[in-house]
């Protein structure tokens, strides 16, 4: 189980939820801690998890008695991970992020680091470790803060920029449409606020992404690789799946296979689920005030593994659903 919090933090009373036909509360085990900024958790066939470490500035592989094994260093800040066609580790570096303790826990400061080394994606061999440079930039126009990514059935990935923000301007964010081994990149979906978790649904006709500052969920229709229809007129072209009130930011995202988006929530810490129709919306909060991501593992996909950033923990709680099987 969760262990208690630090003295300062309180967190979110716990709330039942009606699963299937069950109301229950979720049961929360706590596989690993002590991580510097987990994020990116990815199931794998041996039974371990793979992540990243935004602070520690490396790609590992968490085993369930908790003993947690360093596969790469690529430094700047690897932020989300996947698997490729090749069986080789996807990584968006986001080229850097500072953080700062606040009440016991491990906070990102907002402002670019003085140490940024710039945004690109990266492939990680898992059994040796060499980390290979893929992109820095699209169309002459660099890479800022790579975040997140998913492969679709070709084996080609989209991946979000969220943007780096700086003393007195920010960037823009956007969508890209990449191959694996490097040989194209196209800007797909531009520009964006702060784009931060991507995903494709079931059958692989809509591309999801979460806005972090602005609490939406967008999503676009896929109408071939790397290709989107735009059936907004306005601006980036894409449609709102929800949009969250109050004081609640959204991170990466995961999707069941329900079609369900499952969103790592900041501020108000926890997972929002949302259905394909967009309404009812349900949040279930867990004890850490940045849940950052989720991926589905386990017997039957039916086991849900996510990242609490800021107490630097790796948790699980079952799903009342399967996960989505990912194409690699």
């Amino acid at each position: 189980m969760v262990k208690p919090q630090p003295t300062g933090y309180r967190a979110p009373p716990p709330v039942s939820r009606v699963w299937g036909s069950i109301v229950t509360e979720p049961v929360i085990t706590e596989i690993a801690t002590g991580l510097q900024f987990p994020e990116g958790p990815v199931w794998m066939p041996d039974g371990t998890v793979l992540c990243v470490e935004l602070q520690r500035r490396t790609v590992d592989r968490v085993h369930m008695d908790g003993t947690v094994e360093v596969i790469a260093e690529p430094g700047g800040s690897p932020n989300g991970l996947a698997i490729g066609p090749d069986g080789a580790g996807y990584v968006c570096n986001s080229g850097g992020w500072s953080f700062h303790e606040l009440f016991g826990m491990n906070i990102t400061d907002l402002v670019q680091p003085d140490d940024y080394s710039g945004g690109r994606i990266e492939r990680v061999d898992l059994a040796t470790g060499e980390v290979t440079v893929l992109y820095t930039e699209c169309e002459g126009h660099p890479l800022m803060g790579p975040n997140d990514l998913v492969f679709d059935g070709t084996g080609g990935m989209w991946f979000t920029d969220h943007g780096k923000i700086r003393e007195r301007e920010r960037d823009h964010g956007g969508i890209y449409y990449a191959a694996p081994d490097g040989s194209s990149i196209t800007e797909v979906i531009y520009p964006l606020e702060s784009p931060n978790g991507v995903g494709l649904s079931p059958a692989g006709d809509r591309l999801y992404t979460a806005e972090t500052h602005t609490g939406r969920v967008l999503w676009w229709p896929v109408e071939g690789p790397g290709v989107v229809g735009k059936p907004n007129p306005i601006g980036h072209g894409g449609l709102l799946l929800a949009g969250l009130p109050g004081m609640q930011l959204l991170d990466s995202l995961g999707v069941d296979s329900a079609g369900n988006v499952v969103v790592g929530t900041l501020a108000n810490g926890g997972l929002t689920v949302i259905p394909p129709e967009g309404d009812p919306v349900e949040h279930i909060p867990l004890p850490d005030p940045l849940v950052t991501n989720v991926c589905f593992g386990g017997a039957d996909l039916s086991t849900a593994f996510i990242t609490c950033s800021a107490t630097g923990k790796l948790i699980s709680m079952p799903w009342p659903r399967p996960g989505l099987q990912l194409a690699f």
